[in-house]
């Protein structure tokens, strides 16, 4: 393994100031952190982030900064809560902003729905999909109110899951992140070869 620490952007996919993706998000990070990661978090109700543009959003004033943010990530960790059977508008934006930066990288999902997202989860691993990114085998999905309550991690179940979570994006995350490195440095054959400078 790499002794670089693990650089994971953790995205909080809600705009509401109560929003229980930011208790799981803001959870999920001390535990990285302890596991000698470290965690750059987005929250879009702290730095808004314009609606997407093609023709402007490249230009914007804090668009280089944000970009160099995800070209640093190792794993991009998104918290979304269900919409109607989709991703938050919050977090597609996110997404429309970036595509060949998330190339090789780990995608982790958590959803906040009422019926397992499942949807949801299937939509962001479309998204890793298309930008040629990796995602976990399964996404971690959880119930407001059951799970989740007063901004606190209630259920001992999910805090077991989290955990799981939390192992799996560490030891996935530091593989695909060293392979990535040696891809992008290399001269092999393979899906990360467009990406080399």
């Amino acid at each position: 393994m790499s002794k670089a620490s693990l650089k994971v952007m953790a995205v909080v996919g809600s705009l509401h100031k109560d929003s229980v993706c930011r208790t799981v998000i803001l959870h999920l990070t001390r535990k990285l952190q302890a596991a000698g990661c470290s965690v750059d978090v987005l929250d879009f109700l702290d730095e808004p982030l314009a609606l997407y543009n093609p023709d402007t959003a490249h230009e914007a004033p804090a668009y280089s900064a944000l970009r160099a943010r995800v070209m640093a990530a190792d794993v991009i960790l998104l918290a979304t809560p269900d919409y109607h059977g989709s991703i938050s508008s919050a977090t597609k934006n996110f997404l429309d902003h970036f595509w060949r930066e998330f190339a090789g990288k780990l995608f982790a999902t958590v959803v906040a729905s009422h019926e397992k997202g499942l949807t949801v989860t299937d939509q962001l691993r479309t998204v890793a999909r298309q930008c040629y990114a990796w995602t976990l085998p399964y996404g971690v999905s959880f119930i407001e109110g059951t799970d989740v309550k007063n901004n606190r991690i209630v259920d001992a179940r999910f805090k077991q899951r989290l955990e799981m979570f939390v192992h799996d994006i560490h030891i996935y995350g530091q593989l695909l992140a060293k392979q990535r490195r040696a891809d992008l440095k290399g001269t092999d054959p393979g899906f990360l070869a467009r990406y080399r400078s």
